[in-house]
């Protein structure tokens, strides 16, 4: 997909803005990010205590999944023309709908769901994300973000 001009974007609210790779959660990934916040819950990081939960294996935490979005938008496709840095600016919305069991893969779909230019070379993008398991019916997540990029 190629890129789109900062003039083109609010012609775009509506849109899909790609698609990701998918990405393989494994449980290597997920006891570093136990690690990395603190969260050493068993659900997470004891696949023998797990077997014994409705989920029977460990899963992964909300907010890893929710932490893979910058990954998944590497690789969605769309970018936007003359790009000098974009910063997470924070959502909206977000919803945890099914758990991430381990070993599963997961991509993100994007949709541009809002524009504002906040200030001359700041603007403001609003996307709905759902983040799909593979072979699930549900999707993980389902969150409305918010960026900030700087032309």
């Amino acid at each position: 997909m190629p890129a789109i001009k900062v003039s083109e974007i609010a012609g775009k609210i509506g849109e899909s803005m790609g698609t990701s790779d998918w990405i393989e959660v494994g449980q290597e990934r997920i006891n570093q990010f136990a690690e990395c916040t603190g969260d050493h819950q068993f659900i997470h990081i004891n696949p023998e205590m797990a077997k014994m939960t409705p989920f029977g294996t460990t899963i992964a935490h909300g907010f890893l999944t929710l932490s893979l979005i910058p990954l998944m938008s590497e690789t969605a496709g769309a970018s936007v023309e003359g790009v000098r840095m974009g910063v997470n600016y924070g959502l909206n919305k977000l919803r945890f709908i099914t758990p991430v069991k381990n070993g599963k893969k997961v991509r993100g779909h994007f949709k541009l769901t809002g524009y504002d230019e906040k200030s001359p070379g700041q603007h403001l993008l609003t996307q709905e994300i759902t983040v799909e398991i593979e072979g699930e019916d549900k999707p993980a997540l389902v969150a409305e973000t918010l960026t900030l990029l700087f032309t």
